[in-house]
């Protein structure tokens, strides 16, 4: 399968030059003028053209992978996703949960709340603005998610979403007869191998064992869009956290 890269070189609605540069022949940057109001405003304006593109590439059978600062972006890609008709599992691999809502973060940092936001709960003004409907909790497996806030953990326990807490588990889980759609936010990986991440989370997964997981999911032929959350280039002084990223991003697109 094809592989069609969309970079969004932003943070929420900070744009990231460091991302920009990542850009390759053939990458489609998506940027665009920003105007004043809220941050969900300005990233209606990013996310209606990656969720167009998204559904684009899907239906030319193309998989879109999209690269952005921030899991946010997940939700014009699911967004995409239904609009070329695919009602996928999602496994969302990351040290965090982002299943808080405005009633359970301590931060209210929006990039807590997206994978919370995909299912329904708590903020939901990107999901409206871009049509996208809520996907069902039984259809995301989260994985990792080591790092939980405490009303986060309730939310998350007391939910439908299936978390595995050993990426490991991966190797034999048997997935819904559905497309897959997998996010992946570098923070997973254990900081002392990529230490250029602005939530760091200790402990987590080496690389040699993501390698076989994200090995895995390539293999099985099913990852019809994938989404990789980025480490902070400002922190990467000496680029071994983007090699390391990128090498494992390689991985999951089944090294095309």
């Amino acid at each position: 399968m094809k592989n069609h890269y969309i970079l969004t070189p932003y943070f929420i609605d900070t744009p990231v030059p460091g991302l920009e540069r990542l850009a390759r022949p053939g990458w489609q940057v998506n940027k665009v003028f920003m105007r004043g109001g809220r941050p969900q405003e300005h990233m209606l304006g990013l996310y209606e053209p990656l969720a167009d593109t998204v559904a684009e590439k899907v239906g030319k059978g193309e998989r879109p992978v999209s690269v952005a600062g921030d899991c946010c972006t997940t939700i014009a890609v699911l967004g995409g996703l239904q609009r070329a008709g695919i009602n996928p599992t999602l496994i969302w691999l990351d040290a965090h949960g982002d299943f808080n809502t405005w009633e359970t973060t301590p931060s209210n940092f929006l990039g807590g709340m997206p994978l919370a936001m995909l299912v329904g709960r708590g903020e939901q003004t990107l999901m409206d603005g871009l049509g996208v409907k809520p996907l069902p909790e039984e259809q995301v497996i989260l994985t990792d998610a080591r790092d939980l806030d405490p009303g986060e953990r309730e939310a998350v326990e007391s939910s439908a979403v299936h978390h595995l807490r050993d990426v490991v588990s991966l190797l034999n889980y048997p997935f819904p007869d559905r497309p897959l759609y997998v996010h992946f936010d570098s923070d997973l990986i254990n900081p002392e191998e990529a230490p250029a991440m602005s939530y760091k989370a200790a402990g987590g997964p080496s690389v040699t064992m993501l390698r076989h997981v994200l090995r895995h999911l390539a293999e099985s032929g099913r990852v019809v869009c994938i989404s990789f959350s980025s480490w902070n280039p400002q922190l990467d002084t000496d680029g071994r956290t983007q090699k390391v990223c990128l090498e494992l991003l390689n991985e999951l697109v089944g090294g095309a």
